[in-house]
């Protein structure tokens, strides 16, 4: 607990979906006057996000950022006020081979989508895949063969399944056949495939260390499985009251649920 009228953390680290994000796909307003307040007491706000450019802009307009974001779960960490790519990770290309090997033998109900040069593609376009597309605010653009993208370009690759059952095998088909990469669930339908050691933790202890920002200044908030490690790296890592019983037994604070402004609580915490 922060001292009383002293702000105890620099940067403010907050994912979006179940978090900063409602299920109506839009910032809770409680969150929005807490971060406002947070930045105007001269902190930071960062995103850090499964989400890619396009998909996340759009509220780092809406909170008037000029932080870098960390996106694609640690992948890449971009300033989307310019578009400058500040750090990337792709998977390698042994990697990439062997997934588009397993894409041929996923269960029926799971579908991958493929996130290249700024795009995701899909061999084709099923109602979860557009479900998907669609709360992401993304366009799913078709490729007649994986063979046609770059295999040195790959930033990560998503599993996504129709139902919550599919998501266990699955992942037990991925750890099995494709290694040196990193596996997260980023929903309770989604496995993500992501280079080796790309997470939004690892890429937070860089993006600070090169900011000299130190991990103790660091407040960080998530509510899933992908949140886990960036949670455990900040100085004070919070859960979503809400979230993923992992995400709670990581954290350092639980508050209340995203709807009723889980990051609001947390400014609350470290800003009273």
């Amino acid at each position: 607990m922060s001292t009383i009228g002293v702000r105890t953390a620099t940067w403010l680290v907050t994912d979006l979906d179940g978090t900063l994000v409602g299920r109506d796909l839009r910032i809770v307003q409680r969150n929005l006057g807490a971060l406002r307040r947070f930045t105007e007491a001269g902190g930071e706000v960062l995103l850090a996000t499964g989400r890619g450019e396009d998909s996340a802009l759009p509220y780092y307009r809406e909170l008037a950022l000029s932080t870098p974001a960390i996106l694609y779960n640690g992948a890449r960490v971009v300033d989307l006020s310019t578009g400058t790519v500040l750090r990337r990770r792709c998977l390698n290309a042994a990697a990439w081979a062997r997934l588009t090997l397993l894409f041929g033998d996923l269960p029926e109900g799971v579908d991958p989508v493929v996130f290249s040069d700024g795009h995701a593609h899909v061999r084709v376009e099923t109602r979860t895949l557009r479900d998907y597309a669609r709360r992401d605010g993304i366009e799913l653009v078709r490729v007649a063969s994986w063979g046609a993208l770059p295999f040195d370009g790959i930033i990560k690759v998503m599993l996504i399944c129709e139902r919550p059952g599919l998501i266990d095998p699955v992942e037990r088909m991925a750890a099995g056949t494709v290694p040196g990469v990193t596996l997260v669930r980023s929903e309770d339908t989604y496995l993500e495939v992501l280079p080796d050691g790309a997470t939004k933790g690892t890429a937070l202890r860089e993006l600070a260390a090169a900011r000299g920002v130190p991990m103790s200044r660091i407040a960080a908030i998530g509510d899933n499985p992908n949140d886990i490690d960036m949670v455990q790296a900040a100085g004070l890592g919070a859960a979503v009251g809400d979230g993923h019983p992992g995400v709670l037994a990581a954290a350092d604070v639980v508050v209340g649920a995203c709807a009723s402004g889980a990051v609001a609580d947390l400014v609350d915490r470290v800003l009273p």
